[in-house]
C-alpha cells in the first residue's frame, strides 16, 4: 500500500537533511517529498499534508479540488499566502507558526524604533559615503526622538504584539494596545482596547507598532484618513505585512512632515524599487523583510510541527490551529478552542537542550 505524502518546502532550497530526519522520527508512516520552491505548486497537487511556506503562486483552486491535501502545518505566522477563498471555504485542517518569531520579529522592530530615534541611519550613511570627509569625524549635533516618558501603541495584541510590549516595556513611559479579542491584559500594559478602539490609539501615540495579520478587513487599514489621526509627529513602525499600509497615502503624510517618521520591515510593494519616493526620506528606515530571519528558525519551525504531528496522530487540539473564524480573520483565536505555540512552546522547544546550543555556536 503507498504511503501517504508530506510536502516539506521551507525556502528556495529543499530543507537540509538534518531537519527531514526530525520530520522522519516524528511520523515515520508517511513519505517525505523535499523540495524547493521552484516545484512546490506543483508538488502540492500531490501531497496529502505540506509543511512549510510557499511563496510562489499556487493554484489553490485546482488544489482544493483534488481533495488530496488534508493538513496544512504553515512555517510562516502570516498566512495570507495560502488563505484563499477557495482554502478558506475547505475542509483543508490548517494550523500556524503564529509565535514561533515573535521574539525575533519584536526585538527587530525595538531594534527599528531606537535606530530611527538616535539618528543612526544618517550616522551609518554617513560612514560609507562620506568616510574620506576630513569633517567625518567632528561631532554631529541632531536631535534626538527618546521613548522615555512616550507612549507607545501596539496595533494588534497577538504573538507579536505581546513580546513587543514585553521588550518595549522598559524604555516606553506607557503601552496601550488594541485587539480583536482584548483579553489578557498583562500588567506592563495600561489599556488594551477593541480593534474598534483604534483611533483612539493612533491619537494618543508617540509610536504606533502594527503586527496585524493581512486580511480582507486589514488591507489598507492605515490609510490617508488614519495616517491622518496619529499625533503629529509620531513613528509608524509596520512590522506585519506591506498591504496593511496604503503605501501612497504614507508617501503623503511624510512628504507634509505631519507624521515624524516610519521604520518598517515589509513594504507594498515587496521588494520596494529602486525608484520608489519612500527611499527618499531622511526619516524612514526600511529593512527587506529579515525580521524573522533568525538563522535557527527552522529548528523551531520543526519543533511546533513535530508535536502537532503528534497531536494530529493521537487526535489531539492542534496547536495553532485556525477555527472556520480563524481561517477568515487569518490567526488561532485566543478563546480557549485552540492551545497557542506562545503560551506552550516552553515546553516543547529543542532551543535549549545541549545539541541545540552547540549547534547554534557554529555560527
Amino acid at each position: 500500500m503507498k504511503k501517504e505524502t508530506l510536502l516539506v518546502c521551507f525556502r528556495s532550497e529543499p530543507v537540509e537533511d538534518r531537519l527531514i530526519a526530525r520530520i522522519a522520527a516524528a511520523w515515520p508512516e508517511v513519505e517525505i517529498v523535499n523540495v524547493g520552491q521552484r516545484d512546490v505548486a506543483d508538488a502540492l497537487l500531490e501531497a496529502d499534508y505540506f509543511c512549510g511556506h510557499a511563496k510562489v503562486p499556487v493554484d489553490w483552486e485546482r488544489v482544493v479540488e483534488r481533495k488530496r491535501l488534508r493538513w496544512i502545518q504553515s512555517s510562516a505566522a502570516g498566512m495570507d499566502w495560502c488563505l484563499t477563498p477557495p482554502v478558506i471555504a475547505s475542509d483543508i485542517t490548517i494550523s500556524t507558526a503564529a509565535g514561533v518569531l515573535s521574539d525575533q520579529v519584536a526585538e527587530h522592530g525595538l531594534a527599528l524604533i531606537l535606530g530611527w530615534g538616535r539618528n543612526l541611519r544618517s550616522f551609518v550613511c554617513d560612514q560609507f559615503v562620506e568616510a574620506n570627509n576630513p569633517d567625518f569625524r567632528r561631532f554631529k549635533r541632531k536631535p534626538t526622538f527618546d521613548l522615555v516618558e512616550r507612549t507607545v501603541g501596539i496595533v494588534g495584541f497577538g504573538g507579536v504584539g505581546r513580546r513587543f510590549s514585553e521588550v518595549v516595556a522598559p524604555f516606553a513611559g506607557k503601552i496601550i494596545a488594541t485587539d480583536l479579542y482584548p483579553e489578557n491584559k498583562p500588567e506592563r500594559v495600561a489599556e488594551l482596547w477593541s480593534a474598534d478602539r483604534l483611533d483612539d490609539l493612533l491619537a494618543e501615540s508617540d509610536v504606533v507598532f502594527l503586527s496585524l495579520p493581512l486580511n480582507s478587513d486589514t488591507r489598507g487599514i492605515i490609510n490617508a484618513e488614519k495616517l491622518a489621526k496619529m499625533k503629529p509627529g509620531a513613528l509608524l513602525a509596520n512590522l506585519a505585512r506591506g498591504p496593511i499600509v496604503e503605501t501612497d497615502a504614507l508617501v503623503d503624510a511624510l512628504a507634509s512632515g505631519r507624521l515624524g517618521g516610519a521604520v518598517m520591515d515589509v513594504t507594498s510593494p515587496e521588494p520596494l524599487p529602486a525608484e520608489h519616493p519612500l527611499w527618499s526620506f531622511d526619516n524612514v528606515l526600511i529593512t527587506p523583510h529579515v525580521a524573522g530571519q533568525i538563522r535557527w528558525r527552522f529548528d523551531d519551525v520543526c519543533d511546533i510541527f513535530c508535536e502537532n504531528v503528534r497531536r494530529y496522530r493521537a487526535g489531539e487540539p492542534l496547536i495553532n490551529r485556525l477555527s472556520p473564524l480563524g481561517k477568515k480573520l487569518g490567526f488561532p483565536l485566543r478563546d480557549g478552542t485552540t492551545p497557542l505555540w506562545i503560551d506552550v512552546k516552553k515546553q516543547y522547544s529543542t532551543r535549549y537542550s545541549d545539541a541545540a546550543v552547540a549547534y547554534r555556536r557554529t555560527y
